[in-house]
């Protein structure tokens, strides 16, 4: 199976800070399954700098910690990671948690403060809707 992998969970320095969420033994554990890894990260692929200011969702826009709306950027983010999906073929993903383009399940509430809330980064809600089975760090076991 091809699976989409957010970029900073194999070590690519893309995360809003510059850094990245490696997450050992991910790549490792789903290569040994038989997957195929295709890397992704919608907020550059929107169009946003590494590093950047930090974003969190707030209802259906996106807003970096210093009040500017980059929900664009996310949405078309978003478009580019499920036209890769679909092009290579990528039947689930793998998406860092809490993120707001990659969170599914839960996100940071949009008061910089931490706290997080029911929801979905706007990249796991256009991949999921487009048909992929989303997953993040926390539960990628389960394709093993």
């Amino acid at each position: 199976m091809k699976i989409l992998v957010s970029a900073c969970l194999l070590g690519i320095h893309c995360k809003y800070s510059g850094g990245s969420n490696l997450t050992q033994g991910l790549a490792e554990a789903l290569q040994a399954a038989g997957h195929s890894l295709v890397p992704v990260c919608p907020e550059v692929y929107g169009g946003l700098p590494t590093p950047r200011t930090p974003a969190e969702r707030v209802g259906e826009r996106v807003l970096a910690k210093d009040g500017r709306d980059v929900t664009a950027e996310y949405r078309n983010g978003a478009a580019a990671a499920v036209r890769l999906a679909q092009l290579t073929g990528c039947t689930a993903a793998v998406l860092k948690a809490n993120s707001p383009s990659c969170g599914c399940g839960t996100i940071y509430d949009g008061t910089f403060t931490g706290h997080k809330i029911p929801g979905s980064g706007v990249a796991a809600e256009a991949l999921r809707a487009a048909g992929l089975a989303i997953y993040n760090e926390e539960t990628y076991t389960e394709l093993l």
